[in-house]
């Protein structure tokens, strides 16, 4: 995908962010406080946020003919299995399915960086 998507979706991402951290600060709060899970929503928005930026950070790296094809990927998927899991899992919604789902989210984000950090190793110098 062309670096300027990159940044949209980064973007767009952070939006629903926004949106899912209003949502469970206001609409949900009594049943995430009262199941304990407000924490658990707090950490699922925080994690999209930092890879929503991180998703715009690599659109940048990208236009100034940095590599990093799979780090945005794994970003936003690694994002999506991870925050979305622990949402669920918030929500009780499909326990026994997400459970096991997070921790791939957590790895591919975690590769998503590394494949980041190498290609900022390869990048040439601009003077």
């Amino acid at each position: 995908m062309n670096p300027d998507k990159w940044i949209a979706v980064g973007c767009l991402w952070a939006a629903l962010g926004v949106t899912l951290g209003a949502f469970g600060a206001h609409a949900l709060k009594e049943t995430l406080e009262v199941s304990d899970q407000l924490g658990n929503w707090q950490t699922a928005v925080r994690y999209q946020m930092w890879h929503a930026l991180a998703l715009v950070l690599v659109g940048l790296f990208r236009q100034r003919g940095g590599g990093a094809r799979f780090a945005p990927w794994g970003f936003l998927i690694g994002s999506l299995l991870f925050s979305g899991s622990i949402y669920c899992l918030s929500l009780d919604v499909a326990r026994s399915v997400m459970g096991p789902i997070t921790p791939l989210g957590g790895l591919l984000l975690i590769v998503g960086w590394v494949s980041f950090a190498l290609a900022a190793f390869r990048q040439e110098s601009n003077p």
